[in-house]
């Protein structure tokens, strides 16, 4: 029974050892570790992206504005046509024989004025012998008269039948290629309502634009003759260059989704871009060159440990002190109450470094970012500084978070941007 005791006691003892040597070693790896970050100089470019398709420049749809029957078809897809060229001919039957038919309303009406202009003039005759009245005479004028109208009337449907004749021969609008064929030969279009479509020409192929949709949260930062780069599937590995030409005022609303259509013109003389390719946009809306830039993660990170934070702040109280007049009296110790009552412009923040083995804050202008790089300005950080951008085996006290006096998630991604 001792003995049972004795080693339940051990057993505990080496659980107790056990959990106490498992915390010391968990304490002792949490030690915080910073992850540094050098303060680099190079370019920062702004982009918004968006998706668009690529159309011709100039595109026309070839109609008839007759109903007929296909006769013949002169061009094809992918068929090079000048402008004037033959393209398509309806069977000209019945448009013929409608031009006959007014031919001969015309001779009938040609016929009728002249048998009222010879009655006109016999009874202008017997009036000037007093041998008529004057409403005779009235009677014959009026008879010519109408006659004469009538003869008009069938001058102007003869000239709508040759017309109608006419259009029985499509021709090409303009110089280009036909990139859609609607007909074959034998089809019967009808033009009651509006003109069918038989072919559609592209005018010029080695010119061709971009319609890119883009949100309407970016394009206040769209402006005309921006660069542009965009890829297709259809070449993955090659990047095509355009330049914004025109942004459409008109909204497209699909789903409560506001958006707005951007052209871009695109040089393609090598005609590997074809119409219909969807297009992977990228619009470059700013660009610095040869900066000061820190990556995004500096501007996330801020220490929690209010104790090791105050310790610093005493230890570089001094420092602080003559930063103050380099960073326009802006204080880098205290509260977030205090960096933000002195910090009228929403661009400035704090990028922490280590001095001492204590994180030190240096207060700095943001200017344009994108996903990887900040521009800083009006900062006491040189080229090559350190900077800290995380932290390695955080303890429960210590944890890298947003800052909110860092970076306000509403402000805009570059001055005078969204």
């Amino acid at each position: 029974m001792k003995k049972s005791k004795l080693y339940w006691l051990i057993g505990l003892l080496i659980v107790i050892l056990g959990v106490a040597g498992y915390f010391l070693m968990g304490s002792s790896n949490s030690e915080i570790q910073y992850r540094l970050g050098k303060i680099e100089r190079g370019d920062i470019i702004v982009n918004i992206s968006a998706t668009g398709t690529l159309q011709a420049l100039t595109t026309v749809q070839v109609g008839s504005q007759v109903s007929g029957t296909i006769a013949k078809l002169y061009a094809d897809f992918n068929s090079v046509v000048e402008e004037g060229q033959l393209l398509a001919q309806l069977d000209p039957t019945f448009l013929q024989a409608s031009v006959n038919e007014q031919r001969a309303n015309l001779d009938r009406a040609t016929a009728a004025v002249n048998e009222t202009k010879r009655n006109l003039d016999r009874v202008n005759q017997l009036f000037a012998k007093s041998l008529v009245s004057q409403a005779d005479l009235d009677a014959a004028l009026t008879s010519h008269e109408s006659a004469v109208a009538s003869l008009k009337q069938a001058e102007a449907s003869l000239q709508r039948a040759e017309v109608n004749l006419r259009y029985a021969t499509i021709r090409a609008p303009i110089s280009g290629v036909v990139i859609s064929r609607n007909v074959d030969v034998g089809q019967t279009v009808a033009a009651s309502l509006q003109a069918p479509t038989i072919f559609t020409i592209a005018n010029d192929l080695k010119k061709m634009k971009v319609e890119a949709s883009v949100d309407e949260a970016d394009i206040g930062n769209v402006k005309v003759a921006q660069a542009v780069s965009f890829r297709v599937d259809a070449y993955p590995e090659e990047q095509f260059a355009g330049q914004v030409s025109q942004i459409r005022l008109s909204p497209v609303i699909s789903q409560n989704v506001v958006t707005y259509t951007v052209i871009i013109d695109v040089e393609n003389p090598e005609e590997k871009l074809m119409p219909g390719m969807t297009a992977t946009v990228s619009i470059e809306v700013a660009r610095r060159e040869n900066v000061l830039r820190v990556a995004i993660a500096a501007l996330r990170y801020t220490p929690t440990d209010t104790d090791q934070e105050k310790s610093a702040n005493r230890a570089d109280s001094t420092a602080v002190q003559k930063n103050n007049a380099s960073t326009g009296g802006l204080p880098q110790q205290g509260t977030e109450r205090q960096f933000k009552e002195f910090s009228p412009n929403t661009n400035r923040i704090r990028l922490w470094t280590l001095e001492n083995g204590m994180t030190r804050p240096l207060s700095a202008v943001k200017g344009i970012q994108n996903s990887k790089y900040a521009e800083i300005m009006e900062t006491e950080l040189k080229e090559g500084d350190e900077i800290i951008i995380g932290t390695v085996g955080v303890q429960a006290t210590q944890t890298t978070r947003t800052g909110q006096n860092q970076t306000n998630p509403f402000a805009p991604r570059f001055p005078g941007g969204r």
